[in-house]
This record gives C-alpha cells, sequence and structure tokens, in this order.
C-alpha cells in the first residue's frame, strides 16, 4: 500500500513539474543557491536525564521533612546517575561533537568557499 501511495505521489510531482502546458506550474520564489552565511542559532539541549531519580530523591525529602540522612540512598542513587550522564556526554564531545558543524564554523566556511551567485 505505502509503495503504490509513493509512486502516486511522485506522478503527481512530476506532473506539476512538467512542461506539458506550456510552462512549469511550480517555480521558486527565491533564487536555487545557497547563500555565503548560516542563521546563528543556538544548539538545542538535549533532553532532561535523571529526572526519575531526582524525582524519587524529591519525594523522599518531602517524607521525611528534607532529612538528607534519610534519603541517603536516593542521594547517592541521583548522584550516580549525574556522573554517569556526565561521562556518556564527555564521550560524545570526544567522537567530534554529534558530527555537526557549528553556525559560526559554517559560517567561515562558506565565506572562505563562496557559492556561485548564478542558479546552476
Amino acid at each position: 500500500m505505502s509503495m503504490q501511495s509513493g509512486s502516486v505521489i511522485q506522478e503527481k510531482v512530476a506532473k506539476l513539474l512538467s512542461r506539458q502546458n506550456g510552462r512549469p506550474v511550480l517555480r521558486p520564489i527565491k533564487p536555487l543557491a545557497l547563500k555565503n552565511e548560516v542563521a546563528n542559532r543556538r544548539l538545542r539541549k538535549g533532553e532532561a536525564t535523571c529526572v526519575t531519580e531526582m524525582s524519587l530523591l524529591m519525594a523522599c525529602w518531602k517524607q521525611n521533612d528534607f532529612n538528607n540522612t534519610v534519603c541517603s540512598n536516593e542521594v547517592s542513587t541521583f548522584y550516580a546517575c549525574v556522573e554517569k550522564t556526565q561521562m556518556q556526554n564527555k564521550a560524545k564531545g570526544k567522537q567530534g561533537g554529534q558530527g555537526r558543524l557549528l553556525p559560526k564554523e559554517a559560517t567561515n566556511l562558506l565565506k572562505r568557499y563562496p557559492n556561485l551567485d548564478s542558479e546552476i
């Protein structure tokens, strides 16, 4: 079923792009060339980690009037989770930063090697 729907979509796109009526139906609004700079956006932080351990710790504190000695097991579990997460993040950092360039690095490369001024 999905193969048929994929081919139907491809046929519709081909029909829209064809020059049967003299000119293409789809026209680009902007030129089809990359700019020589990248928007300076911040990378998203990853999802929160150790949330369940933290919630268990806070529940224990609430039940025991914020007494750390009673909740020492939950505290140690939370800190162990935090250490484990930090070690994983350091290992990811050594691998090359998720294979992405920072926006400033990409802009510097695009300025060093600019694109052609015209469309292909």
